[in-house]
């Protein structure tokens, strides 16, 4: 009996200050474990961050660079391979002859708003598709709209606009593409984007959040300018896109936005002086 009591007097409790060190310990372990946390989370949205920013940059560049690769495909005389305006971002029109799908009329317009008899398949032709109609003997052309394809009468209706003119048998009907490139900072001034705008079509978001786009021109002499004279002394367009983070840069107040710019050129083999 007397050692089991002695034994309980010699076991005794933690005193006020061990679990005092015991809970410094504890915090300080875990605030570096949440340090580490932080810091690596950070790391991690920053690069995620600068992944989604280049393959907004790359994609645009990869779009850009396909359309104008195409600039002047099988065009009419008449048809611009490229309209270039200098704005600051720039503006690019892109013409060009994409596929096979084309006609020609197999008998004259008695009036302008008359319907095109054609003379061959034009099944690859549809409703609401932009074409371009084109008298080669007199070099004369323009777009319309379709409204309806009679794929068995070989007719090609354009009820909602008429011509400007009656276009004579053997004028030429072709899908050709005009897309417009852009970049809307206006609707959004915190999220500009690169805009797509087919003709006749309203534009479209092709990539957010890039806020500059530079094109230059290389001239068969030597010279690169910011907008060309003549379309035909192209002979290789220089592309510059800015891409920028979606959220503001809270680690730098030097850089609002992290951006990176991505840059490209290609020739026109197309287009011939």
């Amino acid at each position: 009996m007397n050692r089991m009591i002695a034994k309980i007097h010699e076991t005794r409790g933690a005193t006020l200050l061990e679990v005092l060190i015991a809970l410094a310990i504890t915090g300080i372990v875990t605030a570096s474990i949440m340090q580490l946390y932080v810091t690596q989370h950070t790391n991690y949205l920053t690069q995620d961050d600068i992944t989604t920013i280049q393959q907004n940059a790359r994609a645009s560049i990869d779009e850009l660079t396909r359309n104008i690769r195409m600039a002047g495909r099988q065009l009419p005389a008449g048809l611009q391979a490229l309209q270039a305006s200098n704005t600051n971002p720039d503006t690019l029109t892109v013409v060009y002859k994409a596929g096979n799908c084309d006609t020609y009329l197999s008998s004259p317009m008695p009036l302008p708003s008359a319907e095109l008899k054609c003379g061959n398949d034009i099944s690859c032709f549809g409703e609401g598709q932009w074409v371009y109609i084109y008298e080669p003997d007199s070099g004369i052309g323009e777009w319309f709209e379709i409204t309806e394809v009679q794929a068995a009468a070989f007719h090609i209706q354009h009820n909602t606009m008429t011509l400007s003119r009656c276009y004579g048998a053997d004028a030429l009907v072709l899908a050709v593409d005009q897309v417009k490139f852009y970049i809307d900072d206006l609707t959004d001034p915190e999220h500009p984007c690169l805009m797509v705008q087919p003709i006749g079509m309203p534009p479209q978001v092709y990539a957010e959040d890039i806020v500059d786009l530079q094109f230059q021109y290389h001239l068969t002499n030597g010279m690169v300018v910011d907008e060309p004279v003549l379309v035909e002394d192209i002979r290789e367009v220089i592309i510059s896109v800015t891409a920028r983070s979606k959220k503001p840069n809270t680690e730098n107040k030097d850089e609002p936005y992290r951006t990176r710019t991505f840059s490209s050129s290609v020739n026109l083999r197309n287009i011939r002086s």
